[in-house]
């Protein structure tokens, strides 16, 4: 069967990774234990209904370790454990599912799983996730990042793999680097093989944080291939929740450029980074705070302002309606309308 890659540069990194001898992180995988078959119950917070495994609750999860991943070299993400996925054989079904772990009590998200099937893949656009606040949430601008914000509201397992929008177990504080750069061509490439083929993808993602720090330092993401045995998704990769040019608080969330560390006369420009207010109180400029209505044209993948002379013109079964920021429609692969510029 054909395998899915999803880049010659991501084939060169992995194949350095290996060859460089890279110390990988060891981790164990999930303790099965003896139980057997299927559970009735949910764990969403959506109210997917999706059911779950019994082996897979909060009182079982495996404990993963960050030391021994190695340090942020210049790319998005490294291969970990010569690339191979930890999971075992009792772990492999062709049963759909997903599964999303407890926050745990500092409010952070901890490991969630799924079998990623056909069914469980969205049939409508992604929803606004804004209502969620994740651990370590203190949003910043820069010119330097692609799309002026600093921070994403970054889903675990992505939308288009499982449908969730705002579910606060499966989203996390993450750079545009993490979530452009680091996580979707993974979840892009699992999308395409499940589409074309069919079968299912196991696919455990895991955020990994340093002490009581708020800001993961990074995810890890396995998955495997269930009915061709890994021969057109295999993966075990850490990304890292950097942002090039931008030095990170991971305990707090907060930011600044690199190099340029806060003093005292700069504490009511900090503030307004940190809160998204200027000085008189009043809402800041921030794309992430000010949502609006857009159309979109879900042909063309367009997002136009509803005044645009272009919606007219659009034919009904392509035309939607649209609340949130352009960040997320830029995200999901919409692109500003020339015309109306909005």
């Amino acid at each position: 069967m054909k395998k899915f890659l999803i880049s010659a540069l991501t084939l060169l990194l992995v194949l350095c990774f290996i060859l460089t001898g890279c110390d990988f992180l060891e981790i164990p995988p999930i303790d099965t234990g003896s139980s057997t078959g299927t559970s009735t119950g949910t764990d969403t917070s959506t109210g997917s209904g999706q059911t779950t495994p019994p082996v897979l609750d909060d009182a079982n999860l495996p404990e993963y370790e960050i030391e021994g991943i190695p340090s942020y070299s210049g790319e998005p993400y490294v291969a970990l454990n010569d690339n191979q996925p930890q999971f075992t054989s009792q772990d492999l079904t062709t049963e759909s599912y997903e599964f999303y772990s407890e926050l745990d009590s500092l409010g952070r998200c901890q490991m969630v799983i799924a079998c990623i099937g056909i069914d469980l893949m969205p049939t409508e656009d992604r929803g606004s996730i804004s209502s969620v606040t994740p651990s370590g949430w203190v949003q910043a601008k820069y010119d330097i990042v692609s799309g002026k914000v600093l921070y994403n509201r970054c889903h675990l397992i992505g939308h288009q793999l499982t449908g969730e929008n705002a579910n606060k177990r499966n989203l996390i504080t993450g750079t545009r680097y993490l979530n452009i750069d680091g996580m979707l061509p993974f979840e892009n490439m699992i999308a395409d093989y499940v589409k074309e083929t069919e079968n299912h993808v196991l696919f455990r993602v895991t955020p990994l944080f340093y002490g009581n720090n708020l800001v993961a330092t990074g995810v890890q993401m396995e998955a495997y291939s269930i009915e061709d045995e890994g021969e057109g998704i295999c993966f075990n990769v850490f990304a890292y929740n950097v942002q090039p040019g931008i030095a990170i608080n991971y305990l707090t969330g907060e930011s600044y450029l690199a190099g340029e560390v806060p003093t005292p006369d700069q504490s009511q420009t900090q503030t307004e980074i940190q809160t998204g207010t200027s000085g008189d109180g009043s809402l800041a400029d921030d794309p992430e705070l000010n949502e609006q209505t857009y159309i979109l044209n879900t042909s063309s993948k367009k997002y136009h302002k509803p005044t645009c002379s272009g919606v007219t013109t659009m034919k009904e079964e392509n035309k939607q309606e649209y609340t949130g920021t352009k960040e997320e429609l830029e995200s999901q692969g919409y692109e500003a309308c020339g015309t109306c510029k909005p």
